[in-house]
């Protein structure tokens, strides 16, 4: 699975795949991920105030990992 993330909601959107892919409720990931229910809800739903620190927590412990690089421009 690999998804170009460009808002908060893209982010979200894959959470909310990767978790129902593993059959976890919402609780369930949430305590998994060692992060509360409505900062999960929260994520899922593309809050775009949420901690960054966390976001990072959770990617882990869904097993989801994020990269940076530099972005291609059209002319590349």
């Amino acid at each position: 699975m690999k998804n170009r993330a460009v808002t908060a909601a893209d982010i979200g959107t894959a959470v909310r795949k990767k978790r129902k892919e593993d059959g976890l409720t919402l609780a369930e990931a949430a305590a998994l991920c060692g992060v509360g229910y409505r900062f999960m809800s929260d994520l899922e739903n593309g809050k775009e105030t949420v901690q960054v620190g966390k976001v990072l927590k959770v990617l882990a412990g869904l097993g989801l990992d994020m990269t940076i690089e530099p972005r291609k421009w059209p002319d590349e």
